[in-house]
């Protein structure tokens, strides 16, 4: 029975340790611009002391975050890796598509895992094809948070692809 359940327990934290790290292999390459904010970060913002009605929002948006990874490229080839490395973990970690755009040269697709209400949200992935001079963009986000939410905080941290996800959190 402890070699079930020692079995068990290690299947879950390999499948935990691989959603966490598959999109890694892009931090430190070169043509890549990396950002990354942990759950640590997200702590330590959310004790600021809030001034406003919106500043508040946003904290109780912080507070409600784990991990954002956003990875940036003008590369023809990190775009194609970095589309097959997305489009191989939204099959396998059962993602959902939220919306696709398509427009002035770029594919916009955002994916989400729900969470316990149809708002909430566990996993946001969106991934911007871009083309010719258009840069591509990948991000990952974790957490249990509004979408409606989200599109504050893509402001505030003048994130790219903060206009596709308010158009996301409109629809």
């Amino acid at each position: 029975m402890r070699k079930v359940i020692l079995i068990i327990a290690l299947v879950l934290v390999s499948n935990t340790f691989f959603a966490q790290s598959v999109f890694d292999k892009f931090d430190n390459q070169d043509d890549i611009t990396t950002v990354i904010v942990n759950k640590k970060m997200f702590q330590m913002l959310s004790k600021v002391e809030a001034k406003d009605k919106q500043a508040q929002q946003y904290l109780t948006l912080i507070k409600k975050l784990d991990n954002l990874k956003v990875f940036v490229t003008a590369s023809d080839k990190k775009s194609d890796e970095m589309k097959a490395t997305a489009d191989k973990y939204i099959k396998t970690a059962g993602l959902e598509e939220l919306m696709k755009i398509t427009e002035k040269g770029k594919s916009v697709k955002i994916f989400v895992k729900s969470g316990a209400t149809e708002s909430q949200v566990k996993e946001l992935l969106m991934f911007i094809e871009g083309s010719g001079k258009e840069e591509s963009v990948l991000m990952s986000l974790t957490g249990n948070f509004d979408l409606d939410e989200l599109s504050a905080l893509t402001d505030k941290m003048k994130l790219p692809g903060g206009e596709e996800l308010k158009k996301a959190s409109k629809k």
